[in-house]
């Protein structure tokens, strides 16, 4: 069991973009830039990134950058508490099977970075109407079909065989409008699933920040915490005005957001959650947020395990 001292709390890097600021994608990046990104992380008192494919697709690197990339994490006194895939579907159906093969290089390389958990889900790439939105969630976007869940469900368990001859766990996470959209949904998925290293990412964040009905965030994850192995953290202002029928959100940092975090956090400890946490944030400092969220997580621990 970890204490709130070494519990593994990332920080995502989706902040940085997978280019650089001349276009060059952080794939083709020097490591020069790697580390300068790296540095402003450990600068904010963090020491632990999720790296997400979103910025750097370590499952990509040739087997010579990849040892670049930990020599320049261990020159930053850097680690990573996970990794997470990111609008990359192993049932896409036009790229389905080559993100297939990119999680099982995610699992593959994982356990060299002491990362217990690989993070994946079925979000796919974002629409030219919610590219253009001001916050890419207002407009609708993928649906999954529900023809290709059985396909769905074969190929996860494909990547919960390769994660469980590795030792570590594969996470799902939870996105409007996919297998693992609602609470329900989530929970059919992975007890469909039925494997012993598969559970559920309780983003619960992706699911309030929607300008339309929501489940009770309390009723989401009473019923997903007892599946969870790891956790994207988020939070949002939530309203609704029944007069007009409008609702709004907009990202906010834990602790002043529509969803208690302290409140989740203990009842997640309770129901036994030990997994990672990597926190995120869209919108102005997502970066300084993070750092703040960081804090506020071990925060809650210290008073949970105490």
């Amino acid at each position: 069991m970890y204490t709130a001292e070494n519990w593994p709390i990332g920080a995502n890097m989706l902040s940085f973009g997978s280019t650089t600021s001349d276009g060059t994608p952080t794939l083709e990046a020097s490591s020069s830039v790697w580390a300068s990104q790296l540095r402003q992380v450990k600068e904010l008192g963090v020491d632990q990134i999720d790296p997400t494919d979103a910025w750097l697709p370590l499952a990509k690197l040739s087997d010579e950058r990849l040892e670049e990339f930990r020599q320049v994490l261990d020159g930053e006194g850097l680690t990573l508490a996970s990794i997470s895939m990111t609008r990359n579907s192993v049932v896409d159906v036009e790229n389905g099977e080559a993100n297939l093969r990119d999680a099982l290089r995610f699992i593959e390389i994982a356990p060299s970075f002491d990362v217990s958990v690989v993070n994946t889900g079925f979000m796919q790439a974002t629409t030219e109407a919610q590219n253009k939105a001001i916050w890419f969630w207002l407009e609708d976007g993928h649906h999954d079909d529900p023809a290709l869940r059985e396909l769905a469900i074969e190929r996860i368990r494909e990547l919960g065989d390769a994660a469980q001859a590795q030792g570590i766990q594969v996470s799902l996470e939870m996105y409007e409008d996919t297998y693992v959209g609602t609470a329900d949904e989530a929970v059919s998925f992975v007890t469909d699933v039925d494997h012993q290293v598969v559970g559920l990412n309780p983003d619960v964040g992706n699911l309030v920040r929607l300008h339309r009905e929501v489940e009770p965030w309390q009723d989401i994850f009473e019923k997903v915490l007892p599946h969870s192995n790891f956790w994207h953290i988020k939070n949002y202002t939530r309203d609704f005005d029944p007069a007009t029928g409008a609702y709004s959100s907009a990202p906010m940092p834990l602790k002043y957001g529509y969803i208690n975090y302290r409140k989740v956090i203990r009842r997640a400890l309770e129901l036994g959650y030990s997994g990672p946490f990597c926190c995120e944030h869209y919108g102005s400092d997502s970066l300084g947020v993070i750092a703040e969220n960081v804090q506020y997580i071990r925060q809650v621990l210290r008073s949970a395990l105490a």
